[in-house]
This record gives structure tokens, C-alpha cells and sequence, in this order.
């Protein structure tokens, strides 16, 4: 009887753990289901994809979870590291000119394309001055602080005239400016001239008395202030003239197309897009991992930790591990659960064996005092 409850004991125990796994589908008699069929967890595949992606969303991937583990001050201080090499490595050191970067990034003919937009520029800019001094007169476009500052420069200008007039009267050119102009005015009289000549002989000992009178022209007070009011006058009636009557008759596109040449020159953008960016800024990496870098980093984590819980829902973990078992196959996951309890599985067959035995034990005596008695 013990060997008999033993046997009943852990074949039964066996028995109950294979009928949690097989059979693997209903089996049926006609239209009669069998009982127990399928076995228990193929059964209720449904309820455990559902109860394993509940618990895998409240209590094994949780925010909490991926905060302590992506989210802590060691992988922050790694992260920055890592883009900080990363940036030294295939930015501020790397070999690649400006030039190739624009190529890389989808921008071609750059240099081309720059002088071309630069030309254009200058073209609206040069239709645009035309457009507006067409009809604008000095007064209108000149600042009022430049035309008082013109204005007040008059008397230095006057000083500066009569000085030159003065220094050009008393010198040997001046002198022969005079006797020429003398002479020519003589000419022009004819015979009047003649005479006059006869009279006052060679026209040096004229000169020799219109030289001091012009000097003394020139000192007197009266010439400042009328040279003054001349150039007043002339300045007044400058300010309302139109400017493009001033300008009348000048050629802009000559103009224009030294200074379109010289920026081309100075610039000179094919020259300075082939060379890397290291050359243009030596202390690039430095100033990235001092400045760009741990901001950057710091703004990701915490954009990253407050968003955490939003994409965990937009992951809809919950229903992916659902999915993921209802696929999954029914032998695959026997072979996972007894990959990992065989041993218990094991003890619980010995355990069912050995109660039963025990209990074939306790049977026996029983019997055995009834017979007895």
C-alpha cells in the first residue's frame, strides 16, 4: 500500500504539472469537449498577456525605473563625455573643410552662389539710392548735424581760401598769372590797349602795382565776410537742388562694378570656405565642452525625464507585452517556465510521492489493527 500511494501520489503531481501546459488545444469527442482541455495556461493565454503587461508596466518598466537607471548623475556625466568626444572628434578636429560640410549637408556651388547673391544685393541696393535721390534735394538727405557742421566750417574755409590766395598772388607763378591776364585783357582792347601800354609801359610795372592791391583785396576786412556770404549763398541754393541734378550725366555701373570686383576680391569665399573649422576657431572644442556640451546634455536629461512618463504611455508597453504573448508559442513558453522551475517541478513530483507513500503507510497500519482486532 505504500509503494501503491507513492505511485498514486507522484504520478497524480506529475499528472497536475503537465495539465498546466498540454494539451496545447482543446481535444473534443464529436462536438463534446473534453474537460481540461486545453491545459490551464494555454487556457488562459489571454488573462496571463494581460496580467504580464500590467505587471510589466507597474512594477518592472516603470518611470521610476528608467529614471534610476538612463536618468542618474553618473550616466549624465557619461553622456556628456561621450558627445563631447564625439563633437571633437568629427567637428572641431576633423579634416573636412567647410566647404565639404556644406556638400555633406545638401549645399552645393556655395561660393557661386554667394557672389551671385552679393551682386544682386548691391544691384537692388545701387536701384534703390536711385530711386530715393531721384528727386530728394541735399536738404532733404543730408543729416542736419552734417549741415551745420557745414556751415560751420564756412569761416575756416574762407581763412583757408584767402591764405592759398595770398601765398599764390605773392609768388612768381602768381606773378605771371597776373602780367598774363593783363596782357590778354590789353589784347582784347585793341587800339585802347595799345595806348594804354604806350603810357604805361611794359605791363610788368603794372603788375608790379595790381600785386600789392590784390594782397591788400585779399586782407582787407570786408573780403572774409564777403567770400563768406558768397559761399553761403552758394551753399544755400546747393542744399535745394536736387542731387540727381548734380549727379546728372554720371555713370553708376562703372562704379558699381569695381566695388562688385573689390568685395569679390576681399571676401574671396572660395579661399576662405576650403579650409576645416579648426582653423578658423582653434578653441572650439574647448569652448563646446565648457559651454555648449554640459548645457546641452543638462537640457536633454531634463526634457528627457519630464517627458519619461508621457512616452512611456505613448509606447503602450502594456499592450506590446500583451501582443507578444499571444504570439508567442505555447511550447516555447513551456520550455521557458521548466527552463527555470525544472528542479521545483522535480521536488513536487518526489514531494507527491512521498506524502503518497506515507499516507499508503498510515493506511496500512490501520488495516492492519482492524484485522487485528
Amino acid at each position: 500500500m505504500a509503494f501503491i500511494g507513492a505511485l498514486i501520489g507522484g504520478y497524480t503531481n506529475h499528472l497536475a504539472i503537465k495539465m498546466l501546459f498540454h494539451p496545447h488545444e482543446a481535444k473534443y469527442i464529436g462536438k463534446w469537449r473534453v474537460p481540461f482541455t486545453p491545459g490551464l495556461i494555454p487556457k488562459r493565454r489571454d488573462e496571463l498577456a494581460i496580467q504580464l503587461g500590467r505587471t510589466v508596466v507597474e512594477h518592472l518598466l516603470t518611470p521610476e525605473t528608467f529614471k534610476k537607471r538612463f536618468f542618474s548623475i553618473d550616466m549624465q556625466t557619461k553622456a556628456e563625455f561621450w558627445i563631447q568626444g564625439q563633437l571633437t572628434k568629427h567637428l572641431f578636429e576633423s579634416e573636412m573643410t567647410l566647404n565639404q560640410w556644406l556638400f555633406k549637408a545638401g549645399i552645393e556651388h556655395v561660393p557661386s552662389r554667394l557672389e551671385g547673391k552679393i551682386d544682386s544685393i548691391l544691384d537692388e541696393q545701387m536701384t534703390s539710392l536711385e530711386s530715393r535721390f531721384a528727386s530728394k534735394t541735399v536738404r532733404e538727405l543730408a543729416p542736419e548735424q552734417w549741415q551745420q557742421q557745414a556751415e560751420e566750417r564756412i569761416p575756416e574755409i574762407v581763412t583757408y581760401m584767402i591764405g592759398k590766395g595770398e601765398a599764390y598772388f605773392a609768388s612768381e607763378e602768381g606773378r605771371k598769372t597776373v602780367k598774363r591776364l593783363i596782357d590778354n585783357f590789353l589784347a582784347s582792347k585793341g587800339t585802347f590797349g595799345n595806348m594804354i601800354q604806350m603810357f604805361m609801359g611794359d605791363s610788368s610795372s603794372i603788375v608790379d602795382r595790381v600785386q600789392p592791391e590784390i594782397q591788400k583785396f585779399l586782407n582787407a576786412p570786408g573780403t572774409s565776410e564777403l567770400l563768406a556770404n558768397v559761399i553761403r549763398g552758394e551753399w544755400e541754393k546747393l542744399k535745394d537742388r536736387p542731387l540727381n541734378e548734380l549727379m546728372g550725366g554720371f555713370d553708376y555701373q562703372p562704379l558699381l562694378t569695381q566695388v562688385k570686383l573689390y568685395l569679390k576680391k576681399e571676401l574671396a569665399i572660395e579661399k576662405r570656405l576650403n579650409v576645416t573649422l579648426q582653423s578658423y576657431w582653434p578653441e572650439g572644442a574647448n569652448w563646446a565642452s565648457q559651454n555648449l556640451t554640459p548645457k546641452l546634455t543638462e537640457f536633454a536629461f531634463t526634457q528627457g525625464e519630464i517627458k519619461l512618463e508621457e512616452t512611456i504611455k505613448r509606447l503602450k508597453l502594456e499592450e506590446m507585452v500583451q501582443e507578444q504573448v499571444d504570439t508567442f508559442p505555447v511550447e516555447r513558453l513551456e520550455d521557458l517556465i521548466l527552463g527555470i522551475s525544472r528542479k521545483e517541478f522535480k521536488m513536487i513530483t518526489v514531494l507527491g510521492a512521498l506524502l503518497g507513500g506515507l499516507i499508503g503507510i498510515i493506511q496500512g497500519g490501520v488495516m492492519y489493527v482492524i484485522n487485528l482486532m
